[in-house]
């Protein structure tokens, strides 16, 4: 199993505080900078905006081939639940430069908590499912009614892999295992700020949470008994605020090698050393 692991996005201000990866980082060189300590990210913006070829060729030289991306779908798929043709042709053509360069990952549908299991909902995955046919595609389905072995099933025979999430304990929401849909896996990891879960402000406010060693062996023994049954896994850390993340990352692949579980980690390059922490 080749497990890859980074962030819920790159484009973080806050990891230029003094220690950290971007600590007199010019901005345009942040993706070179991230992909020297990770092997994988999931893409953000896309969600806001879909990139043009360009943006995403950009995207393929500046990480230099170290970094696979894994690529969220806009919130027209999602949230608007609304997508029109030319949608479909900009999400699945733009990031051919990634394909290109042998970078890209899996396509990620991260819904929202309001996204119940309904008959009307489960038609609509269904032709999302057929639209990205051919491309994998793992989806988040954060209410709890969609946590069933039956809908693991049925994601299973159309080739969609379950997004395994780590959330706060507050109810109503999948519970932290990891389950396999496909033989690639995929893993985020929210933080547990309970306080903030609801009532936050901002993502940043929501996953303003650092893991502890034993919350990240925890997830290292639930990782280590699927190995098996995977050729691949993305793990992303979505506790980006304060660079939190940075922190857990290096936690988790000593977690994991210690289990047996292989994880590899890019070589930093001349004077990179010592300033992921």
């Amino acid at each position: 199993m080749r497990v890859w692991i980074g962030c819920g996005g790159y484009t973080n201000d806050e990891w230029t505080a003094p220690g950290l990866i971007y600590d007199g980082v010019k901005k345009d060189a942040y993706l070179d900078t991230y992909a020297r300590h990770f092997d994988a990210v999931e893409l953000n913006s896309s969600f806001y905006a879909i990139p043009g070829l360009k943006a995403f060729e950009g995207m393929a030289r500046k990480s230099g081939g170290r970094t696979r991306f894994a690529v969220k779908l806009n919130k027209v798929f999602t949230h608007d639940r609304a997508p029109q043709s030319a949608d479909f042709d900009r999400m699945l053509q733009s990031p051919q430069p990634l394909r290109d360069a042998g970078v890209m990952g899996a396509y990620l549908a991260q819904f929202p908590y309001s996204f119940h299991r309904t008959a009307e909902n489960r038609k609509y995955l269904l032709g999302l499912a057929e639209r990205f046919a051919g491309h994998e595609l793992a989806v988040e389905l954060r209410h709890a009614s969609w946590d069933q072995p039956e809908v693991r099933e049925g994601m299973a025979e159309y080739g969609l892999i379950w997004v395994s999430p780590d959330y706060p304990p507050v109810g109503g929401m999948p519970e932290p295992q990891v389950h396999v849909t496909t033989d690639v896996g995929y893993l985020r990891l929210h933080g547990r700020n309970k306080a903030s879960w609801w009532e936050g402000q901002s993502a940043a406010e929501r996953h303003d949470y650092l893991y502890t060693r034993a919350e990240m062996d925890e997830w290292a023994e639930k990782i280590a008994l699927v190995e098996g049954d995977l050729s691949e896994l993305y793990v992303f850390f979505q506790n980006t605020t304060k660079g939190h993340a940075l922190k857990n990352i290096p936690m988790l692949r000593e977690a994991l090698n210690a289990r047996g579980v292989p994880v590899q980690a890019p070589d930093p390059g001349e004077g990179e050393e010592g300033r992921l922490l």
